[in-house]
């Protein structure tokens, strides 16, 4: 084993996996820690297992505390429009004001940390789409039963925009939020490699994607997942993965999140000296795929430019249907860049691909207007397209 668990340990763990009920993850982690060894293989499995369980701890108290008050508040939001855009940061970075100036939304705004509790959604316009933005509450050591919260959250999201503050040391801001978030699975600097687990299946472990394992072998990943009593399992690997990251995955899964960082408050004096190592760490990191831009909530600065680089960010294009001799769309529907005919036909309705004859476009990837094309066209920003169907 990567973490080289006792048998104990591993059956313990493998409990916890297992387990559905909130009392059952906490008996089963409570378990584990207290047969864990305490050797430095197993320093980064020992630090998760005492986060989680202190998570769950807080977790299950909140909801016997809520258990008379009607069920609690609402904390899942609900997608719409383009993308939905989780926005986080550290308390009193001014991230509720940002979202509502971007967006028209109530948000909470206060002079004080945690004022926002609650995600709060809000639709921000661009040209002819819109973005929704989740104002969530504030993430930092200090958040306690928000983190998980926020995870969610985030995990729920298309895309995720960090708001820090060049008040104070941006760069310290941007990299605890970056570890809470790695801590619970989450990337939002581009990972050498991913791991997703999906257990069951009719074929023993399979391990399955583009990706490789850069220190064991396929046996190595059965006889690992044998540990926690899973001998079905189909393993997706992106990239280069170890076996701790395969074991990491047994526990909670990885995701990859697109960001962009807004240094916000770039109006106060200190900014220009706060904002620097923040730039040049995201310099020294682009490879990783950060993105930086310092706006100001308070006087609007760069904000005009959000929605824009949003839309880069996601790898967007819009397309814009039209039915035989019929009128173009007004709404454009919304793809990822290097998506075809298909994904289109596909997005309107199953039976098109069914039925499909050809599709005529017009636009920047047509070589003249009204193209005759097949399923296998790439598609760009602003075609107009219109299926033909044998139904």
């Amino acid at each position: 084993m990567p973490a080289n668990l006792t048998p104990e340990a591993q059956a313990k763990l493998a409990k916890y996996s297992e387990a559905k009920t909130l009392e059952e993850k906490i008996r089963a982690l409570e378990e584990f820690l207290s047969v864990a060894p305490k050797h430095k293989g197993a320093e980064n499995l020992l630090l998760w297992a005492k986060k989680r369980l202190a998570e769950l701890r807080e977790e299950l108290e909140e909801r016997r505390r809520k258990k008379t008050g009607g069920g609690g508040p609402r904390i899942f939001v609900e997608k719409e429009g383009a993308a939905q855009v989780a926005v986080i940061g550290p308390p009193n970075t001014g991230k509720s004001l940002l979202v509502q100036r971007l967006t028209g939304a109530r948000t909470r705004v206060a002079d004080y940390p945690f004022s926002t509790t609650l995600p709060v959604p809000g639709m921000l316009p661009f040209k002819d789409i819109y973005f929704q933005l989740v104002d969530a509450p504030p993430l930092s050591r200090d958040a306690g039963l928000y983190i998980p919260r926020v995870t969610g959250i985030v995990r729920n999201a298309d895309a995720v925009i960090i708001v820090v503050s060049l008040e104070d040391d941006a760069l310290s801001q941007y990299l605890e939020i970056k570890q809470i978030l790695s801590e619970h699975g989450i990337f939002i600097e581009k990972p050498r490699g991913t791991v997703r687990i999906e257990k069951g299946g009719e074929h023993g472990v399979q391990v399955l994607g583009t990706g490789k394992i850069i220190d064991g072998t396929v046996k190595d990943v059965e006889k690992l997942l044998a540990g926690y009593r899973i001998y079905r399992a189909k393993v997706y690997i992106e990239g280069e993965v170890s076996l701790d990251d395969i074991e990491m995955a047994v526990l909670r899964s990885s995701v990859y999140k697109p960001a962009i960082i807004l240094a916000n408050k770039a109006d106060l004096p200190q900014a220009a000296s706060n904002y620097r190592p923040l730039y040049e760490y995201v310099k020294r990191n682009r490879d990783k795929s950060i993105w930086l831009l310092p706006v100001s909530a308070k006087t609007g600065y760069n904000l005009d430019k959000i929605g824009e680089i949003l839309f880069k960010r996601l790898d967007l294009i819009r397309v814009y249907t039209k039915r035989p001799n019929g009128e173009v769309s007004k709404t454009p529907v919304v793809l990822r860049r290097g998506a075809t005919v298909r994904d289109l036909a596909e997005h309107i309705h199953s039976d098109l691909i069914e039925y499909f004859e050809y599709a005529k476009v017009w636009g920047p990837s047509a070589k003249y207007p009204g193209e005759r094309v097949g399923l296998d066209h790439v598609l760009s920003d602003g075609d107009i397209v219109e299926i033909k169907s044998r139904k």
